[in-house]
C-alpha cells in the first residue's frame, strides 16, 4: 500500500482551510511521506511569503492517508 500527501492551507484569522490537495507523489512509508510533509509546507510557507503569512494568519497543515495502488 502507498501513503499520499494531502496539504490543506489555512488562515487562522478566518479560521478556515482550503479545500484539502493530494500532491502527485505517492510514498512507500509513513515516515517517508511525513518528511514530504515538512518539506513540501516549507517550501509553500516560503512561497506564500513572510507579508501575507502575517496578513493573513497563513499556515500550512497536512496529514499521510493510505491508498490502493490501482
Amino acid at each position: 500500500m502507498k501513503i499520499a500527501l494531502v496539504m490543506l492551507m489555512c488562515s487562522a484569522i478566518q479560521g478556515v482551510c482550503m479545500p484539502p490537495h493530494m500532491m502527485p507523489t505517492t510514498y512507500n512509508t509513513y515516515y517517508d511521506c511525513l518528511q514530504a510533509g515538512y518539506e513540501e509546507a516549507i517550501k509553500k510557507q516560503t512561497e506564500i511569503g513572510r507579508q501575507e503569512t502575517n496578513e493573513h494568519n497563513i499556515f500550512i497543515r497536512f496529514t499521510c492517508k493510505p491508498v490502493n495502488e490501482i
